[in-house]
């Protein structure tokens, strides 16, 4: 028997890794239940809850009333407890392990903000509550405004957009706007590089702009030669992701939004990867007009909670009168709404949404703010960079890094050009990670980068754990290399699914369960 560190036998000496070459007889791994769909688990005839017969019939509700069975299964309350139990061990979560999905800041939530925004008068509020109800709610809003603007070096912020691609709508509609008022209507190209989030030219063609691609030079930067080519009084604004998608600075942003500005446009920043820089770097500083901000990736609750997120957007001066009602104001009678385009509102485009944002993002995002400090918020960007930073060195011993030379900012970009011969794809490697309990990075994006692996392993990530998900790619690499071909081809074999057809569940996907049907008797 081999042990494990604290003497208890773990499997018996020569036994392989590799539980799926004797398949289990229930589908079970271990403690790991299998678990049917709930329309499958049967109960159809049952309910979890005894109901008294109602007192009276349903005839006045005439063709309202239920024609057919309502189609869910009756589980009982351990049953429904351990259905949805046993599904969550199917789930990757930081709060098993390192989470290197690129470019989307998965780091640990701290528990502080979420007791924050359960506390009574936040988690309760209600956006149609009279205002004198509500002070306390427009007070936060009112601080966590003040500090995004201080933050971002900017004079004005709308918080009511509810993500980055909410954001980025809210900036480009200011932007439009703030053309139109100036008589500059006709400008209808937005300019984006090639290695822009998706989102930014979505955004630009919903708007109603035509996008035009900035080509991106060796290193990973944007071209300024053709960014001045391309500018002219036809572009409204540029879109540009500082840090970029390939995990790097743009050296040149001052340049590039003086050479924008000189062509009568506006530079929207698109802020997703603000955790690299903020307490270090203003971006009002750097001439930009217009950015979203995401709070449930910089300040805390990766990716939303699992429900709405926050994209407040920073404006400058200039667009600033364009900026999108609801906001907060303090008068003599405390903290009101602006929620009409009139008087100090007259140039706002408009509305975003119904109401005033997402409260409990805002809570968690202030909560976040106020633990950290100004110097704790400086350190956020500084580990962000460093944990990157040491990935990339440790795993350039088998990798091959997009871009070798200099330092990136909070994610590792590597290319497939270290697996050319090995048989194994970017795919493949992928997926060989969730057999070592990792959940894979980004793949094949940015599309600039051929096969790409995009890293970020968050400020939250101790040494240890680095250093345990870098032992895991470095073997990995080896294996492949030393063309241990079946390992990837087939991976993953431990998880409680196997690879699926990707291609064929995104084009002919099963969203709806249907029953099987039974079986014909031999007399039918």
């Amino acid at each position: 028997m081999t042990m494990n560190s604290v003497g208890r036998p773990t499997r018996p000496e020569g036994e392989p890794l590799n539980d799926y070459l004797h398949p289990t007889l229930t589908g079970a791994r271990g403690l790991l239940q299998d678990e049917a769909l709930i329309f499958e688990l049967g109960g159809w005839d049952k309910t979890g809850v005894d109901l008294e017969a109602p007192e009276f019939d349903a005839s006045d509700l005439g063709d309202l009333v239920r024609a057919e069975p309502i189609g869910l299964p009756g589980l009982s309350e351990p049953e429904a407890m351990r259905h949805y139990v046993r599904l969550s061990q199917k789930n990757h979560a930081i709060d098993l392990a390192l989470y290197p999905l690129g470019s989307c800041t998965m780091k640990h939530n701290p528990r502080l903000n979420e007791k924050a925004a359960r506390l009574p008068g936040f988690g309760d509020v209600h956006p149609l509550q009279p205002i004198s109800t509500v002070q306390g709610a427009l007070a936060l809003m009112d601080k966590l405004a003040h500090w995004l603007k201080t933050l971002t070096g900017m004079p004005a912020v709308a918080l009511t957009p509810k993500a980055g691609a909410h954001g980025e709508l809210c900036g480009l509609l200011c932007i439009r706007a703030a053309h139109e008022a100036n008589g500059q209507g006709h400008r209808k190209t937005v300019l984006t590089p090639t290695s822009a989030h998706g989102t930014n030219p979505a955004t630009a063609a919903f708007v109603g702009y035509t996008v035009q691609e900035i080509a991106q030079t060796a290193d990973g930067r944007v071209d300024l030669a053709d960014l001045e080519a391309k500018l002219g009084p036809h572009v409204a604004a540029i879109m540009v992701t500082n840090p970029n998608t390939c995990g790097l600075f743009e050296r040149e942003v001052v340049e590039i939004a003086r050479l924008t500005h000189a062509a009568g446009a506006y530079f929207y920043c698109d802020g997703a990867n603000f955790n690299a820089i903020v307490g270090r770097v203003r971006p009002g500083d750097l001439g930009v007009d217009a950015m979203h901000i995401n709070l449930h990736k910089t300040f805390s609750t990766p990716h939303g909670g699992g429900g709405p997120g926050a994209g407040p957007v920073v404006l400058s001066q200039a667009l600033a009168p364009h900026a999108p009602t609801p906001w907060v104001v303090h008068g003599d009678d405390g903290f009101e709404l602006v929620e009409r385009a009139e008087g100090q509102a007259e140039a706002a485009f408009g509305r975003m949404c119904a109401f005033h944002g997402q409260m409990g993002m805002f809570v968690r995002a202030y909560a976040y703010m106020l633990s950290h400090g100004a110097d704790g918020l400086r350190q956020v960007a500084e580990d962000a960079v460093l944990n990157a930073n040491y990935l990339k060195a440790v795993l350039s011993a088998e990798m091959s890094p997009a871009f070798p030379d200099g330092p990136c900012m909070h994610e590792a970009l590597f290319d497939d050009a270290w697996l050319e011969g090995t048989g194994v794809t970017t795919l493949d490697f992928a997926k060989a990670m969730i057999d070592e309990g990792f959940h894979p990075m980004t793949m094949y994006f940015p599309l600039v980068v051929h096969g790409a692996m995009l890293i970020e392993p968050t400020e939250t990530e101790p040494k240890a754990e680095l250093d345990r998900f870098a032992d895991a790619l470095l073997k990995l690499a080896r294996a492949a290399k030393a063309g241990d071909v079946d390992r990837f081809k087939g991976a993953p074999y431990h998880a409680p699914l196997r690879r699926l057809d990707e291609t064929q569940a995104a084009r002919k996907p099963r969203l709806r369960w249907t029953a099987p049907e039974a079986p014909k008797m031999a007399a039918e």
